[in-house]
């Protein structure tokens, strides 16, 4: 029989907002295992003990921006309608079915304003990692970082043409140091001094959103974009340091820097690193070098001439410091350049008479140079790691750790666009979703984790199993055997 339902719901319930949530929600394996008394430690300082209107509670104030990065709703105002009907939200945060939910002016203003010009997010973010220490969860010996844009929210058509100084490379002190000890022992003199004045780029800044910075990189669409340098530790790809740059900063400036911060603030033995070829610098090498670290970095095409012979057919002889040219030629050191490059250059004399001059130079002068790094031993070393079976192992390890962290943001916490402009909004955006990820795999694996008397219950049993088996084989069914 056909029953048309009452549409009004006049009736009054007497529920628990609690048994609403099902029992396998991710929120619940959040509340169970993560902690976030650390959130208002970190936020208490940012407000006034004695005086102004009561605060909401910090720690249900970073749950709602969690609750944002973690179902990727990009507007807040849409965040803090979803809270409103949802039980699960609800009940997360704390708020009975009647309870007021903050405004959403109140997630930009704190955002905007309280922590606009503090790194608390930067330290929340690092909670997560010494969570995940305390755990278990991450050993810190292999590292693999990567970079992905995030389109920034700006016309790539709307720019103006501007002198800015470019960005600072952390090694150059070294570089000039071990540059003047190569002409010394040359018989060179030391370099003169550098002008301190910063070296000025024109390059292209966008009117909506000067902090992004113009990208161009191959199989990747022209326009104005934010980097989010990422690393992630190889054991349970626990993401341990975000970076955000503008979107035309080089992959290998701050890795080096960022690689020490991790060391100094967690504790980490990093013993290999896992790197793809945007990483395959010889700074990057040195620095590697440097710290022992066993490095495994991808082939890295070379950008010279292909109708010239190439620089590997020049056997380079270490003794005597030149290179031998295919034809037998010896090309002796010249000089060592500013930049930290040494130059072996060939005799034209000698050039002018070889059956492969057409392919080895173009020059008017039919001089072939040879350019070779000061740290070019440690980039040879670190590029044959990668051909040890060891070295595949890891690399392999790549795209199963840092690729697939950045694929989860893109597909489910809307990693693809910047939500915000400036390089400090980016900044929020990138940790809140970094935080977001570990939170989640942190809870995923400590609820698949079996306690330590659930393992005493399981060989328990496994043990009375094969007691039985061994009594009805000895015993050949004469007795009966029963498991209490």
């Amino acid at each position: 029989m056909l029953r048309i339902p009452d549409s009004k719901q006049t009736e009054m319930e007497l529920v628990v907002l609690e048994d609403l949530v099902p029992e396998n929600h991710l929120l619940r394996k959040i509340d169970k295992y993560i902690d976030f008394t650390f959130v208002r430690e970190k936020l208490s300082p940012f407000y006034c003990k004695d005086n102004g209107r009561p605060a909401f509670d910090p720690v249900m104030l970073f749950k709602i921006y969690l609750l944002g990065f973690m179902y990727g709703i990009r507007s807040e105002r849409q965040l803090i309608r979803e809270i409103q009907v949802n039980l699960a939200y609800r009940w997360f945060l704390g708020l009975n079915i009647t309870d007021p939910v903050p405004h959403h002016s109140t997630l930009s203003q704190n955002r905007n304003r309280r922590f606009q010009d503090s790194n608390i997010f930067q330290d929340l973010f690092d909670e997560t990692v010494l969570l995940a220490l305390r755990k278990h969860l991450v050993t810190g010996e292999i590292l693999y970082t990567d970079s992905t844009h995030l389109k920034a929210n700006a016309n790539k058509k709307n720019f103006n043409r501007k002198d800015v100084e470019g960005t600072a490379k952390g090694y150059l002190e070294e570089l000039e140091e071990d540059i003047n000890k190569d002409r010394l022992s040359h018989g060179k003199k030391e370099l003169k001094e550098k002008s301190k004045e910063p070296k000025l780029k024109n390059t292209r800044v966008s009117t909506t959103d000067p902090d992004s910075g113009y990208m161009c990189r191959d199989f990747k669409e022209e326009g104005f974009a934010y980097l989010d340098h990422r690393t992630v530790d190889s054991k349970h790809n626990i993401i341990t340091d975000v970076h955000v740059t503008p979107g035309n900063v080089h992959d290998s400036i701050p890795y080096i820097e960022r690689l020490d911060r991790q060391i100094n603030r967690f504790g980490f033995d990093v013993k290999a690193v896992g790197l793809d070829a945007g990483y395959n610098t010889v700074a990057v090498c040195h620095g590697l070098k440097e710290r022992d670290i066993y490095g495994v970095l991808a082939y890295k095409a070379p950008s010279s001439d292909k109708n010239k012979i190439r620089k590997k057919y020049f056997e380079y002889d270490e003794v005597n410091d030149s290179y031998i040219c295919p034809n037998g030629q010896e090309l002796p050191y010249r000089t060592t350049r500013r930049e930290g490059y040494k130059e072996y250059a060939s005799d034209p004399k000698i050039c002018i008479n070889c059956p492969y001059l057409n392919k080895c130079t173009h020059e008017k002068n039919h001089r072939r140079i040879i350019t070779r790094h000061i740290w070019e031993k440690d980039k040879i070393e670190m590029d044959s790691n990668r051909l040890t079976e060891e070295g595949k192992k890891i690399y392999k390890r790549r795209k199963e750790t840092v690729e697939r962290s950045f694929a989860d943001a893109k597909q489910l916490h809307g990693y693809r666009y910047a939500r915000f402009r400036g390089i400090k909004n980016v900044a929020f955006q990138c940790l809140m979703t970094a935080i977001c990820q570990n939170i989640k795999k942190i809870a995923h694996l400590l609820d698949r984790k079996p306690r330590k008397d659930n393992i005493g219950i399981c060989v328990n049993i496994i043990a009375d199993i094969f007691t039985i088996i061994w009594l009805s084989i000895s015993n050949r069914g004469k007795y009966e055997v029963r498991l209490a």
